[in-house]
């Protein structure tokens, strides 16, 4: 089972390093993160994506919620949200399969952001699941280097 924690901290040096001691410490496991600054320069976001059973997700909701540099914890399933994450890939092509990489650029609404005689760059944003759905499209050609990004996510809109 899989939860999304978007957590507002103080934006100072060291509280990335706190989080993170509290996952290592209680041995739980960071399937994403991803840090930024808000509109508020004094307030980073988090977005952590974590996996475990029931009583592990709950646990690390009340251990992050007790952490002083947290201002405030929030958790959503996947399907309570809008979740996308950024990918850079870069393979090497030939006349052969040129056209097929370009259409499944298309297809996955991927872009060619860089392009050299032998590589290209590809950047893709989108669900997790279907960035892992692209990979594997181009694990058939050759990879040279994959940069990925952690999952950001946002609760839906509510009427």
């Amino acid at each position: 089972m899989k939860r999304i924690y978007s957590v507002l901290v103080e934006n100072r040096s060291g509280v990335l390093c706190k989080v993170a001691g509290l996952f290592w410490r209680r041995c739980f496991n960071i399937d994403s993160l991803a840090v930024g600054e808000t509109e508020d320069h004094s307030v980073s976001s988090m977005t952590i994506v974590s996996s475990g059973d029931e009583r592990t997700l709950e646990q690390i909701e009340k251990q992050l919620n007790k952490k002083l540099d947290v201002i405030k914890v929030r958790t959503f399933e996947e399907s309570e949200c809008i979740s996308r994450e950024l990918t850079l890939v870069k393979v090497k092509y030939n006349r052969n399969n040129r056209k097929d990489i370009m259409e499944n650029c298309q297809i996955m609404g991927a872009k060619i952001v860089d392009l050299s005689k032998t590589q290209m760059m590809i950047e893709i944003c989108d669900t997790p699941e279907r960035v892992e759905i692209f990979l594997k499209t181009l694990r058939t050609i050759s990879i040279v280097e994959i940069a990925r990004t952690g999952t950001l996510a946002l609760m839906k809109c509510k009427e």
